[in-house]
């Protein structure tokens, strides 16, 4: 099998080499201990008497989860390989440098590895007599069934959950308020994908998974995880019309009601389809009678050059929608 061709050095430095660039490039936004190479901390963010938010993966989801550190929203992220969770030392790491005294929150996908490399790190920070608690992210409704929710995995709704979260702690309320509004989020944000062809990864430059020509997989996960089905590639407005199908028939809101969409691109599809994905989108929130008061259409959880799609909806209340409206500035997206 030919390998895939990537602008890179050498594989196994791929990430370290991209953090180099990030600091080169967001030295305004972003900073790390002296160190601690694979924890990012917020400049502006971070104080005494806030709660710290602390989110973090495995590299390869860029700009998820280090370009969401910033005042406003995370303060520090911790970073992983391609798609492994970072082990527990650099979550410590970034959980002393933004603690404020006021205990920190973990917030991350639910992946096995990511559920125990953090947990050693909260029992870590108990010796620094520094509170860590952890919300999982669960929002990709293909992954398992309704009733089994809590299994589910975290995938580009994370960008609304991490934002809601963020916001509260930035607005000072406690961590007992923090760690409410972070699951109020999860629980009301729903997003389903669609794979058309696999990525690789930086050190083997060879497809994680196969895909045959005219094929797509929705519903597959961000580490090519399986989907609910296979079958021959659609047009995207049956391939929305699937999803908001699934999404609708779960998130049960009425008419009038508001909402914060996403249509994600897995990190080789381009806007131009995204935006028809998107088009078809409105117009099914429209038939069901809701308003679209957020819009994000781009690469906000990637999986390194996998072609393909998310499309999340969070059904908004007037809590979550003052969250998602509170100012950020973090290093690759903002809110005025």
């Amino acid at each position: 099998m030919d390998q895939t061709q990537k602008l890179i050095n050498a594989g196994e430095d791929a990430v370290d080499e991209m953090l180099s660039g990030i600091m080169a490039a967001h030295g305004s936004h972003l900073w790390r201990p002296e160190n601690a190479p694979r924890a990012v901390i917020a400049r502006d963010g971070p104080r005494k008497g806030k709660v710290g938010l602390i989110i973090g993966g495995g590299s390869g989801h860029e700009p998820t989860f280090l370009g969401f550190v910033g005042k406003g929203l995370a303060d520090a992220a911790a970073i992983g390989n391609v798609f492994a969770s970072p082990p527990p030392q650099p979550v410590v790491d970034a959980a002393m440098a933004v603690d404020g005294g006021e205990g920190v929150l973990f917030m991350y996908g639910n992946y096995a590895g990511d559920v125990m490399n953090f947990d050693m790190a909260a029992e870590m920070l108990e010796l620094e007599d520094i509170e860590a608690r952890t919300v999982l992210t669960t929002d990709d409704i293909a992954s398992a069934p309704r009733e089994a929710r809590a299994t589910r995995r975290g995938v580009a709704g994370n960008v609304f959950i991490f934002k809601a979260a963020g916001a509260a702690a930035d607005k000072g309320l406690s961590l007992d308020e923090v760690e409410r509004v972070a699951r109020h989020a999860n629980d009301r944000t729903y997003t389903m994908g669609v794979a058309l062809s696999a990525c690789s990864l930086p050190h083997t430059r060879r497809p994680n998974f196969q895909l045959a020509a005219g094929e797509m997989e929705i519903g597959m996960g961000i580490h090519g995880e399986p989907g609910v089905r296979r079958g021959p590639l659609q047009s995207a407005d049956a391939v929305a019309d699937e999803i908001m199908d699934a999404i609708l028939a779960e998130m049960a809101a009425g008419a009038g009601d508001e909402v914060a969409v996403l249509v994600n691109s897995l990190g080789s599809t381009p806007l131009m389809e995204l935006y028809i994905l998107y088009a078809r989108v409105a117009e099914r929130l429209g038939e069901a009678g809701l308003n679209i008061h957020t819009s994000l259409v781009g690469p906000y959880c990637t999986s390194m050059e996998m072609a393909g799609a998310s499309i999340t909806v969070m059904h908004l209340d007037s809590e979550l929608k003052q969250m998602l409206d509170h100012p950020c500035d973090c290093a690759m997206f903002q809110v005025r």
